[in-house]
């Protein structure tokens, strides 16, 4: 059994910084690609940003690209997301998933899911 925890989500303004951490159990975190993804009110699941299990390659969606690093510590099962010059078009929520296989952007591909953290940039 894998589970995530997510955790880091907060009010910050915009322009700001917040760093999100993923927490995995299990012992083959290792062998997992870990992604990032976003869902607003009322709008779909996005992906925000991915790695490959050796942290080798990662991957980002156009719109966070320069501002958002992925990244990961398997010595603690951990996987961050460091959000800098935040947007309120960044306000969502949070959430990060694990799929045994290589990086992928679509949502449906990803085996493991957190329970989400809430993000929310102000004006």
């Amino acid at each position: 059994q894998v589970q995530l925890v997510e955790s880091g989500g907060g009010l910050v303004q915009a322009g700001g910084s917040l760093r999100l951490s993923c927490a995995v159990s299990g012992r083959t975190f290792s062998s997992y690609a870990m992604g990032w993804f976003r869902q607003a009110p009322g709008k779909e699941r996005e992906f925000v940003a991915a790695i490959s299990w050796s942290g080798g390659s990662t991957y980002y969606t156009d719109s966070v690209k320069g501002r958002f690093t992925i990244s990961r510590d398997n010595a603690k099962n951990t996987v961050y997301l460091q959000m800098n010059s935040l947007k309120p078009e960044d306000t969502a929520v949070y959430y990060c998933a694990a799929r045994s296989d290589t990086i992928v952007v679509v949502h449906w591909e990803y085996d493991y899911w957190g329970q989400g953290t809430q993000v929310t940039v102000s004006s």
